[in-house]
């Protein structure tokens, strides 16, 4: 298993550090004591990683929405949302932010989240939208990202995460993010070829290009 700490790269605006596959717990842990530790004059950052299979449940998660476990992990967290399925050819990337900094609202900067992923999806020429009444990114009706935060003391952790190349089939073992028979895609099943490493550095330019905008389509 690789550490939390394999590579990074400092751009001009956030630190983003490249993780590999991590286990969940520990870095959960890590962001909370990143989020913890940090004051007003730290940098925010993004991880960019995968997860081994995971369940993970939001503070709101209902457990019947767990349908079969088939031995995956179920963890609890404290991000906000429904149950998801993490595992490899999945990429996530973590924000960890100072919203007031930033001057945004929680709303708008789920929505800029989502529009990150969205250009992402563009440059391959894929149509993708959001939804306010059902937060993340769908390509027709299923959907290809799913998003969650903790927002403590004007900081916030968690983040988004993209079905790039992966099995899909722990999907069908829940009611993913509450919604009985959601249909979730990935980008290889949509023809395009790049995997985690080139999408995730992708959302990362793209992340960072609509978080620091100072206006939103």
């Amino acid at each position: 298993m690789q550490n939390l700490s394999l590579s990074a790269s400092i751009s001009p605006h956030f630190a983003v550090k490249t993780m590999g596959l991590c286990d969940y717990q520990p870095t959960w842990q890590a962001m909370k004591d990143f989020t913890h530790n940090r004051s007003e004059q730290t940098r925010d950052e993004i991880w960019l990683l995968q997860h081994p299979p995971v369940f993970t449940q939001g503070i709101a998660g209902k457990p019947e929405h767990l349908l079969y476990d088939h031995g995956i992990a179920v963890i609890k967290t404290d991000r906000g949302g429904q149950i998801t399925y993490h595992g490899p050819g999945q990429i996530i990337a973590y924000l960890l932010l100072d919203i007031r900094r930033l001057k945004l609202g929680v709303r708008e900067l789920v929505r800029r989240m989502e529009n990150a992923v969205i250009g992402v999806l563009q440059d391959y020429h894929v149509k993708a939208i959001g939804r306010t009444e059902a937060p993340g990114v769908y390509v027709g009706k299923a959907k290809i990202a799913s998003l969650g935060l903790k927002i403590r003391r004007n900081f916030c952790y968690h983040g988004i995460a993209l079905n790039v190349d992966m099995d899909l089939m722990p999907f069908s073992y829940i009611n993913p993010c509450g919604y009985q028979g959601l249909q979730v895609t990935q980008t290889k099943d949509l023809g395009i070829p790049d995997g985690v490493e080139i999408l995730g550095a992708k959302l990362a330019n793209h992340l960072q290009e609509t978080l620091l905008s100072r206006t939103i389509n």
